[in-house]
């Protein structure tokens, strides 16, 4: 059932956005150049590897040895508005159309943290990975990865369609008054890089 709704939605979705997902198209193009879309590494259902589809919203700037200057350089004013509105997440309807994501699941994330997850952090993928989810709309990235990945695996173990259909409702809301975009002082996301302690957090927030 989740599997049908989730392509009914997206085709709805791809029908009703695609005017702007062509204009985006050329914005992204005229403003950060090409590649327009952005895609990367991200282990799915059981950890199995594929493409996410994004929008860039970074430059290729490189320092004077050719490596990447950081983020919060690279990421220019557009490319903050794209992500503040979530724009840079439409191309991934068309993940969702392929099977690889869900409209609502844990949100994908890098191949390399695969092997840092506790046992009981690694059950997230014990579902296919969302456009949105229960982490994102209580807290989003300004929340520790501990408690991400706590609520995750809250939502693996409670999922149901009627929980999908309120974090849909929670997202769009989250989507017309963006806030906790990042964690203070941060541009993007800060890597995860393991954790040290298990957190009290409430799973069942806004329940």
């Amino acid at each position: 059932m989740k599997r049908l709704f989730d392509v009914s939605v997206a085709l709805a979705l791809l029908l009703v956005f695609l005017p702007l997902i062509l204009v985006l198209f050329v914005l992204v193009r005229v403003f950060l150049g090409s590649p327009v879309l952005f895609t990367q590494a991200r282990p799915g259902l059981h950890g199995k590897i594929f493409n996410v589809m994004k929008f860039r919203t970074m430059t290729d700037k490189r320092d004077e040895q050719g490596y990447l200057l950081p983020d919060d350089v690279r990421l220019t004013p557009f490319g903050k508005w794209l992500r503040n509105w979530s724009l840079d997440e439409l191309p991934q309807l068309f993940n969702v159309l392929r099977g690889d994501i869900s409209l609502v699941g844990p949100r994908p994330l890098l191949p390399e943290y695969l092997e840092l997850y506790t046992p009981e952090q690694a059950r997230r993928h014990d579902v296919r990975p969302g456009i949105t989810g229960w982490a994102q709309v209580n807290g989003r990235n300004n929340i520790s990865w501990e408690d991400k990945f706590s609520l995750d695996v809250w939502y693996v173990d409670n999922r149901s369609f009627w929980l999908d259909m309120k974090i849909l409702y929670m997202t769009v809301l989250r989507v017309v008054r963006p806030v906790d975009i990042n964690q203070d002082g941060q541009a993007t996301v800060t890597r995860f890089t393991g954790s040290t302690a298990p957190t009290g957090r409430q799973h069942s927030k806004g329940l």
